[in-house]
């Protein structure tokens, strides 16, 4: 089962992925992690995501290179905050063949989790819309290659496809 789940920032995406990746993986079971911790903030975020998933997951760290991470029943968290080490790393221009390659790698149990973004208002500024518009592809790509599609609202899933 190829599963993607998007919703807004604090809608209960990563809660309902680890859920979901505790009834649907049969064995071992591996989280993809990608973020960085940047600040005191991301630093405390990372730490209560690493407490919520518990032992039942083997914890991977990628924050670019995904694509060499390809393995069944993982959870991939997240799209949004790979997409902002690329654009912080100044290789935004390699999300598609990144992602891509990473899409046609996945052969079974995988759930994608990532940020809805075309819910708000146009961004002021051009380097926010182009994040604004690589995420949007990415998602666009991805939803485009799962079997099924949730959006989170105030925790609650929202079949889609």
């Amino acid at each position: 089962m190829k599963i993607m789940i998007t919703g807004g920032v604090k809608s209960g995406k990563s809660r309902y992925a680890l859920e979901l990746g505790e009834k649907l993986f049969p064995r071992e079971k591996y989280f993809l992690a990608t973020a960085i911790p940047f600040d005191r903030e991301m630093e405390d975020r990372i730490l209560r995501h690493q407490k919520d998933r518990g032992p039942g997951f083997i914890t991977i760290e990628e924050p670019i290179e995904i694509q060499q991470e390809v393995k069944e029943n993982t959870v991939l968290d997240c799209l949004t905050i790979w997409m902002n080490n690329l654009f912080h790393y100044k290789q935004e221009d390699r999300w598609e063949e990144i992602l891509t390659e990473f899409l046609d790698n996945v052969k079974e149990n995988v759930i994608i989790v990532t940020n809805e973004n075309g819910l708000g208002n146009i961004p002021m500024n051009s380097f926010t819309r182009k994040y604004n518009r690589y995420l949007g592809a990415a998602n666009y790509l991805t939803a485009s290659r799962m079997d099924s599609v949730y959006f989170m609202i105030s925790g609650i899933p929202m079949k889609v496809k």
